[in-house]
């Protein structure tokens, strides 16, 4: 397992091309965001208070987009927790395998958009946060 610190996710400067149109935001695979991007998936509709999230991965990476609206993501790597507002379209954040993610304050019509590094696996998932932290100290559940 490698360590990963919530220093290892950031913020990414996605490329917005303005046009009288309207804008335009491109994300490609291994050039946009450093990873292949194998899942695309979004959450809307969120009701008010609840939150999404509450688990981290062993091996998938993840940008997460808010690609209307506005949420925080608060992450923990058992050490150190990051609070990001998301709330551009052209702005995302690059989240790295061994971090405990928490999505709140969702706001009224928000979407989350989230480019996934593999495809869905069960496996992939620590859902409980005692284990995380087992996991992040020993590297084993």
């Amino acid at each position: 397992m490698i360590k990963t610190t919530v220093y290892d996710c950031s913020l990414i400067e996605l490329s917005k091309h303005h046009h009288e149109k309207g804008n335009i935001t491109v994300v490609e695979n291994n050039f946009t965001v450093p990873f292949g991007i194998q899942r695309t998936y979004y959450l809307y509709d969120i009701p008010g208070g609840e939150s999404r999230g509450g688990h981290a991965h062993r091996e998938l990476h993840q940008l997460i987009i808010a690609a209307s609206g506005s949420f925080s993501v608060t992450l923990d790597d058992g050490n150190v927790k990051r609070t990001f507002m998301l709330n551009r379209p052209y702005q995302g954040l690059l989240i790295v395998p061994g971090i405990w993610r928490t999505l709140d304050d969702f706001s009224s019509g928000a979407v989350c958009l989230v480019l996934a590094s593999k495809k869905y696996d069960e496996l992939d998932y620590i859902r409980n946060y005692q284990e995380f932290i087992v996991y992040k100290n020993n590297g084993i559940e």
